[in-house]
């Protein structure tokens, strides 16, 4: 095992992290913007308006994206696999 080989494995980890994540955190990004402008217009200061929009929309696109996410991980644990095997001993 080389360090090449290892660059390469964190590189692949790091983007299949950044696929599945990215979609979640900029869905609760977008939805804590938009509830924090609507409450700095508003004056509404309530927490639970700022926690149940994002708790949906993240649970919205968790539902949405399940099967691409799988997908992904498929493909990286099949290409996991398929480097152990070139593994010299």
């Amino acid at each position: 095992m080389n360090t090449d080989f290892v660059m390469y494995i964190t590189r692949e980890t790091l983007m299949t992290v950044v696929y599945i994540v990215g979609p979640i955190l900029s869905a609760g990004l977008f939805v804590g913007l938009a509830v924090g402008i609507f409450q700095s217009v508003t004056s509404i200061q309530e927490m639970t308006l700022t926690f149940i929009p994002k708790m949906a929309v993240v649970g919205l696109v968790l539902l949405l994206f399940t099967p691409w996410f799988l997908d992904v991980l498929i493909r990286f644990t099949q290409e996991i696999f398929n480097q152990i095997s070139l593994i010299s001993p």
